[in-house]
This record gives C-alpha cells, structure tokens and sequence, in this order.
C-alpha cells in the first residue's frame, strides 16, 4: 500500500522510531501509516542495517541487463546519428542492415540508445500520425518541380530548385540556383533531362516561372516543355499539400543540407550535389519501406532531343499562327490566346459541342473556343491535380 501524502523519509523516520519504543505493536503501527506489514519490516530492517540512509528510495535500474545492445552497436548507432543529426530510429536500423550488420537491434532500441546517449530532443520526440500516401505507379510518369523558398549563402542568395519523381521519390535534379528566372530553370531542366530523360508530366505550382494566374496558366517555360511532349499540371492554389512529398523533401533539405552549412554562393551546388548523391543511393527512406529513392528509380526512355521537334497537327485541323501580341486571326476576327505562344502554330479542332472548338498546342488542349454566343473569347485549359 501506499504512504500517507507526506514527505516518505520523514513518514519512514517516524515508523522507525515509533516501532522502536518498548512495547510498539508493528501490525497496528503499519495500519496507522497506510502501509502493508511486509513494508514496515523492510523498512526496518534497512535501518537496522544502514540508519538512516538506508530510508531513501534505491534505484530499481537492475545489476546486469543480459539483453541490453553491446556497447560496440550502441557506438555505432551513435556515429550513424552524428553524421546524419535528423535520422531517427528507423531509418539507423535501416542503414545498419545496408551496412551488412547481422540482426541489426529494432527501431524502438535504436531509439532508446539515442535517447540514452542524449541524441533525442523532445521536438523529435513527438509522435506523428501517419499520412495517407499516394504515388504515381511508375518512375517518371509524373515529376513534382518547385524552388525552396531563398536563403543568404554568403554574400549572395541561393533559391534551391529541385525535382523530385512522384513514384520513387528520386530527386532528379537539385539546383543551387543564383535567380528564379526562366532561362535559369530551362538551364537546369535541360540537364536533368540529359541525365534522366524526359518525363511524362510535370506537377508544379501557380507561380511564375511556370505558372501566371494573372492572365493564363501558360507561361514560355510550359511551352517550351509541351513542345517536348511534357504535360504540364498545376497544383490547386493555395494548397500545397498538393505537391506534399516535394514539401517533405524541402523539409529534409532544410534540416540535413541547409541549415548549420556555412559555405559561400559557388560552393553551395557542389555541397547539393553531395546531398543529392546522399539522399538518392543511401538514406532511407520509410515510405519505401525504409530503402534508398535509387531501388525504385530508373532512367526514361524518352531522350531529351537537342533541337526541338517540329510541330505537327492532324489532318483536317486548323492552323494558326499566333503572333507577338499573343493573338491569332480566325473567322475575320482576332483571338487573343496568350504571349507565351507567340511565334508557335496552334490548331483549331473541333469539340464536343456543334459551334465549340479546341485550341491544341503540340499534343494538348491549351484553351476553347466557344462561338455559339456573341463576343466569345478564348477560355483557358488548365490541367489541375
């Protein structure tokens, strides 16, 4: 039974001394504190042997854990952690097995050898509630494209532009880019399309360079990428969990690449490099069942064409051209379309509707056209995810 609320030495040091008077009753005495017979005589006897001291409270920690990691692994784990800070228990045990170390402890033990090594905080600390993933079913179907925000890097800012494919969550490309213009972003798309081939979408956000909501959702950077045979697809506005595992990974861009770095504007790439090489072929990642992006991932087929390849429509389509105020002639009257497309032939097709027509880019709908009322305009398509 528990003592009284009081302080428990001094409650032990009155039993003691009132179980010491001639004649004391111990049954009674241990009814009146609260407490069983078989804890008064405990209590006794550790006073009989050690005085006082022996009233506080010991330490229930056992003599020898038999079970407990060997000191060697608990090393281990705890250099693992000292190189990648922002691991957690999963993802160590992961890494061990890579490592090729037989029977590698569980997530929880590794876990409880950071906390017992004082490599846990209480922000990582808290548990989370796992999230309903959804992913495309195979690499390069759907690439996810965003810059990560801006920080200083010395003397000049450097805006993080990264691609990641949707499937196997392999970043593609990551670029420490000096601006967030368009010939910086085609600069470093023509590269990742060297290295991995051409994808067959592109999610991105609203924003410029790909995206204007101002006028139309088209921008030259779109169209320069559906010239390729890329779809390009806009997120909700305002909802960024559209591009979530892009998000994800700014976050673990931020915490294992970003911040604590010290580097100046030029050495920053080589220092993404590194991360990417990192991040692709060794960490672990829990959605993959705790293995590296580069398992899943494979190169496209598609090849990135050094030129571009020439338009071409269906038979019966009609064709425009648009011109540098990003208007085309039809029917004795001007529509306007979109600057982005000055200079490119656009074909009108018809739709599903008698008096409705699709204007074509490429291979996509980029707007409709509706005659059946007076003073009808373009309407602009704008694929949404």
């Amino acid at each position: 039974m528990p003592w009284k609320e009081r302080s428990l030495v001094l409650l032990r040091e009155e039993f003691v001394k009132l179980a010491g008077e001639p004649g004391a009753n111990i049954s009674a005495l241990s009814r009146e504190f609260g407490i069983s017979r078989k804890s008064a005589y405990k209590w006794l006897a550790r006073f009989r042997a050690c005085g006082p001291d022996g009233l506080a409270d010991r330490s229930r920690r056992p003599h020898a854990s038999p079970h407990r990691s060997p000191a060697a692994v608990e090393s281990l784990v705890e250099a693992l952690r000292d190189k990648h800070p922002a691991w957690g228990g999963r993802k160590l045990r992961a890494a061990l097995a890579q490592r090729g170390y037989p029977s590698p402890p569980s997530a929880s033990t590794v876990t409880e050898i950071l906390r017992r090594r004082e490599r846990l905080d209480a922000e990582e600390c808290r548990k989370h509630q796992p999230h309903c993933r959804f992913e495309r079913a195979h690499p390069n179907e759907l690439w996810q494209m965003d810059f990560k925000g801006h920080f200083l890097g010395g003397d000049a800012r450097i805006y993080p532009l990264d691609l990641l494919d949707d499937h196997s969550r392999y970043c593609v490309c990551l670029r420490a880019s000096a601006d967030q213009r368009t010939a910086t972003v085609r600069e470093a798309l023509e590269g990742a399309f060297r290295e991995n081939g051409l994808p067959w979408s592109i999610l991105c956000d609203n924003g410029g360079p790909w995206g204007d909501d101002r006028q139309s959702p088209h921008t030259k950077l779109g169209v320069w990428l559906m010239r390729l045979g890329i779809r390009v697809l806009h997120g909700r506005p305002y909802h960024p969990e559209t591009q979530g595992k892009l998000e994800r990974f700014h976050r673990t861009l931020a915490r294992e690449a970003i911040l604590g770095s010290c580097l100046e504007g030029p050495a920053w790439q080589g220092h993404f490099d590194q991360f990417r090489q990192m991040y692709n072929s060794e960490r672990p990642h829990e959605a993959l069942g705790n293995h590296p992006p580069c398992t899943r991932y494979r190169r496209s087929e598609r090849v990135f064409p050094e030129a571009l390849p020439p338009v071409v429509y269906e038979a019966g389509d009609i064709v425009r051209q648009v011109n540098a105020r990003g208007h085309f002639c039809w029917r004795g009257l001007e529509w306007h379309l979109c600057k982005a497309f000055a200079g490119q032939p656009v074909a009108l097709r018809p739709g599903a509707a008698d008096g409705c027509y699709d204007v074509i880019y490429s291979a996509f709908k980029v707007a409709r056209l509706d005659l059946r009322t007076p003073g009808s305009t373009v309407t602009h398509v704008s694929k949404r995810v």
